[in-house]
């Protein structure tokens, strides 16, 4: 690919992408294509659309695929290991009942929000809802509610801390780029998040969950009879289980941002081990190793036992990982042909305020290739210099960081693979994924934007 250069014009190339995208969703919902075969074949239909060199259509493809299961695979079976050892065990219905108990049947969706706003601080988004999903489902199970009201303002709250405060890579991209203050990136982050999470999250949770009123699905941790139980593991207990992850993760990202600032040397020993034991793979590893005795041993699950609980975790999950990656290679494709660079280029010079322009470019890409990651560190490559050259105020160059990322966060759909996992998660199809999770995440741009030029204006 580094001696290849794309030859078709903007145009083409965005007629194309829709193409693909309208054509993936007439396979999959008009014609019941199984995702994973209509993306495969649309990934490849692409490339050759696109002008990619035949030879490299498919090391492309499987580039973007594995990719994608890199960061996915791990997180998502640890995950679903940790959950079905906290489910098995019955810890996620006591978490459930004491949530329930503590906040009310009414206040235990906008808890189970707060609680993901906690933990997404240091948490990726896509781990963090891993960890959560069992509670959510008890808590579903509990209230015999829709899994939409519990699920979509969880995974809202996981979505805003990641996109928008550090020390989430994407945040640091931005912050690098245009020179932004990180502390007041930080603090003005953590204040805006809550309105951010409240109207796109709680708020459009509960409008998701009144108009499609699906329960669990028993089809990632499955169910337990809680009768047969005779000693639940303590609230404190799955509290402690469920923290372990979240305070290696914690400490990890905490020692990359330190190191960034120049508070740490990062070329130490010692840096390397701590942030080694806090890379997500391995504090969810070392989260299922701990879970696994406390939960397994010291109850009476031994041997085989433990490692049939274990396994039955894993079947569940291989349509999810496999489609994520498959999402992942469609994305792939699309940013290799080079549609996202092209449009970037012709949106460069529209002539739009700098904070207007960043969002609107943002949002081409994300809309283009379908990463968020990709769209915020482009739009950021291509407006810091545009932004340099202003006079901006501090705090309105901090507003230009959350303009940016709102803008990489809009419509997650079929060329993201975030869209496939959190979709085949929650157990719903393709239609309903575009019409609840794509919904919350172009809620959670305009609003992030709307809050961003308020910012801008005022200060």
């Amino acid at each position: 690919m580094d001696h290849w250069h794309q030859s078709l014009s903007t145009g083409p190339l965005l007629g194309i992408a829709a193409g693909a995208i309208a054509l993936l969703l007439i396979l999959i919902i008009r014609f019941k294509v199984h995702a994973f075969l209509a993306l495969t074949v649309v990934s490849l239909a692409t490339g050759f659309a696109t002008l990619i060199p035949p030879k490299q259509i498919l090391p492309t493809m499987l580039n973007g695929f594995g990719d994608t299961l890199a960061s996915v695979a791990l997180l998502v079976g640890f995950g679903a290991m940790l959950g079905r050892l906290v489910e098995h065990s019955g810890g996620a219905k006591v978490l459930a009942d004491r949530m329930v108990e503590v906040f009310g049947e009414k206040r235990a969706p906008f808890a189970l929000g707060l609680a993901s706003l906690f933990m997404g601080f240091p948490i990726f988004f896509d781990a963090g809802l891993v960890v959560m999903l069992p509670i959510i489902f008890a808590v579903a199970r509990r209230l015999d509610g829709p899994l939409l009201l519990y699920g979509l303002p969880a995974a809202g709250a996981f979505s805003v801390m990641h996109v928008f405060v550090p020390p989430h890579p994407g945040p640091v991209t931005a912050i690098a780029a245009y020179g932004a203050n990180p502390g007041l990136v930080l603090a003005t982050g953590i204040v805006v998040a809550f309105p951010m999470w409240y109207v796109s999250g709680y708020l459009w949770g509960k409008i998701a969950g009144r108009r499609y009123p699906f329960a669990v699905a028993e089809h990632l941790f499955g169910t337990t009879d809680h009768d047969t139980i005779d000693n639940p593991p303590r609230v404190s207990t799955v509290i402690g289980l469920l923290l372990i992850p979240l305070v290696l993760i914690f400490a990890n990202t905490g020692l990359h941002f330190a190191a960034t600032l120049g508070w740490v040397d990062d070329q130490a020993e010692w840096f390397h081990v701590l942030r080694l034991i806090g890379q997500t793979p391995v504090a969810l590893l070392i989260s299922v190793l701990v879970a696994s005795y406390v939960l397994g041993w010291r109850r009476g699950e031994h041997g085989s036992a433990l490692e049939k609980i274990l396994d039955s975790a894993l079947p569940a999950i291989c349509s999810v990982v496999l489609i994520t990656g498959a999402g992942g290679m469609f994305g792939g494709v699309l940013q290799a042909s080079g549609i996202g660079d092209a449009l970037a280029g012709s949106l460069n010079n529209l002539g739009l305020p700098v904070i207007v322009a960043t969002y609107v470019v943002a949002v081409m890409i994300r809309l283009a290739q379908g990463s968020a990651t990709v769209a915020l560190v482009t739009a950021a490559g291509l407006m810091a210099p545009a932004v340099a050259q202003g006079d901006y105020s501090a705090m309105q160059v901090v507003a230009i960081v959350f303009a940016t990322a709102a803008g990489s966060v809009f419509a997650s759909h079929v060329n993201d693979s975030g869209f496939w996992l959190v979709g085949r998660l929650m157990g719903m199809d393709v239609a309903t994924t575009l019409k609840t999770w794509t919904v919350q995440q172009a809620l959670e741009s305009i609003v992030a934007f709307v809050i961003a030029y308020a910012i801008f204006a005022i200060f």
